[in-house]
C-alpha cells in the first residue's frame, strides 16, 4: 500500500507564488505515477500535473503550462509543484495522489491542502 502526505500551501496575492510537497510512502518501489489534483468550491476535481516515475515524462494542464512545474526525487519518492504567476482560478484544495503500480491509475490520495489566491 502506498500512502501520500502533502504540505505546503497557503495565501498569495494574484501574482505570486507557492509551492507544494508531497511525499509517498509504503510500497514506493511500485509506483507508476505522482501527479497533484485540485479541486475548486462547486467544481469537480481536475488534473494538474504529473510525473511517470520510470521515465521522468511530466504532464500538465494546459490550464498551468508555463506556470507550473513538477520536480521529482525518485530516491525519495516525493515530488514538488512549483506554482508561479498564481491567479485567482487557481484557488482551491490541491491533492496529491500516487498511482500505486501499472493500471490502477492513482488511487493512493493525500488529506489535500489548501491554495488561495487573491486578487
Amino acid at each position: 500500500q502506498v500512502h501520500v502526505v502533502e504540505s505546503g500551501g497557503g495565501s498569495v496575492q494574484a501574482g505570486g507564488s507557492l509551492r507544494l510537497s508531497c511525499a509517498a510512502s509504503g510500497r514506493t518501489f511500485s509506483i507508476y505515477a505522482l501527479g497533484w489534483f485540485r479541486q475548486a468550491p462547486g467544481k469537480e476535481r481536475e488534473f494538474v500535473a504529473g510525473v511517470t516515475w520510470g521515465n521522468g515524462d511530466s504532464t500538465y494542464a494546459d490550464s498551468v503550462k508555463g506556470r507550473f512545474t513538477l520536480t521529482a526525487d525518485n530516491r525519495k519518492s516525493s515530488i514538488v509543484l512549483q506554482m508561479n504567476a498564481l491567479k485567482p482560478e487557481d484557488t482551491a484544495v490541491y491533492y496529491c495522489a500516487a498511482n500505486s503500480a501499472v493500471g490502477r491509475g492513482y488511487d493512493a490520495w493525500g488529506q489535500g491542502t489548501q491554495v488561495t489566491v487573491s486578487s
